[in-house]
């Protein structure tokens, strides 16, 4: 059998001028800041709140539904703001208020995490100890508060920036 030689010729092809290399890059040094440690902190214990919660019978209780709802919409907000931080997104779109809205969400993002917290060990009461549902509410609980601590120090952390550019304005 003979080959074609059509595809023999492996030289590179030149790119279309209109087509140009993303501007968006992995930050390596994002993940060394005590923003990027407590982005990464909110989404390991946030994703362990939603998980140890869904693995239960958690629809029994109306409550660990909006809890559950709760833990897994931060959780993917924290997410697209961690990947946003981590590929320079930010950056390129001055026009938005980083800051201030990074405040807010942590802010806000506090508050509901605290009240997820408080919530989940009150549901602990509907529940027999030693219990599946009892140990995986438990430690959802646990980890909700963690969550809320990582949280409470993001909104430091950001408020610090957030006062820093309203200083230099």
């Amino acid at each position: 059998m003979e080959r074609s030689a059509v595809g023999l010729d492996r030289r590179p092809q030149a790119r279309p001028e209109c087509i140009s290399p993303s501007t968006l890059a992995y930050d390596q040094r994002f993940t060394s800041t005590a923003q990027g440690r407590l982005l990464i902190g909110q989404i390991v214990c946030g994703m362990m709140v939603w998980i140890l919660l869904a693995g239960t019978d958690y629809f029994n209780l109306s409550a660990l539904c909006w809890v559950l709802f709760l833990a897994i919409f931060c959780w993917v907000i924290t997410l697209c703001l961690f990947i946003m931080n981590l590929t320079g997104a930010q950056r390129r779109t001055p026009q938005v208020p980083w800051t201030t809205l990074s405040l807010c969400f942590h802010s806000g993002d506090t508050v509901l995490y605290l009240l997820i917290a408080v919530v989940e060990v009150l549901s602990l009461k509907t529940t027999v100890a030693g219990r599946h549902n009892y140990n995986c509410w438990a430690a959802s609980a646990c980890f909700a508060v963690v969550t809320a601590v990582c949280y409470g120090g993001s909104t430091y952390v950001s408020y610090r920036a957030w006062k820093a550019t309203k200083e230099e304005q």
